[in-house]
């Protein structure tokens, strides 16, 4: 927020509502379905993961989280049995993280409780605007993404 009390929520807190309330429905559901050992935190690592596996590295670049902080999750997974660590057949120094066969599981329950959330609000708001809102939020999404990078980048001097 701003400092000042508006009628209108901002950008930030409308998109913490969607985060927060969507998390809390998927882990909610994953959790009956079996899924209970793991927390909202994760879905950094399982939001991004890839059936064939990824580098950690670009699960960081993807979800936006330090090399660090998906570290930890990716320790955290693999004791839970969610993921494993495997050579990376392109480059035997760097490590693939691949999902075990309850991963593979956990992600596919993920993605149908997700389709049924879209599809929820595609039949409320109907397909046309659900669609329209869903571009104008990547759009949106893209924007800041940019904006955070570039005001990231370091200062060049002329020099350079």
């Amino acid at each position: 927020m701003t400092g000042h009390q508006s009628a209108e929520p901002d950008l930030g807190v409308l998109a913490a509502r969607i985060l927060f309330s969507v998390q809390r429905e998927l882990f909610a559901t994953l959790a009956e379905q079996g899924f209970d050992d793991i927390q909202p935190r994760a879905g950094a690592v399982l939001a991004y993961l890839r059936a064939d596996g990824i580098r950690a590295s670009e699960l960081a670049r993807a979800s936006g989280q330090h090399k660090q902080v998906i570290g930890t999750l990716v320790d955290d997974l693999e004791r839970l049995g969610y993921v494993e660590r495997r050579p990376d057949p392109a480059d035997r120094r760097a490590k693939l993280i691949v999902p075990t066969e309850r991963g593979l599981l956990q992600m596919e329950a993920a993605a149908a409780i997700m389709r049924t959330i879209e599809e929820r609000h595609a039949q409320a708001l109907g397909e046309q605007e659900y669609a329209a809102f869903k571009t104008a939020l990547h759009r949106v999404a893209d924007l800041q993404r940019k904006a955070v990078t570039a005001d990231m980048e370091p200062v060049r001097s002329q020099g350079d």
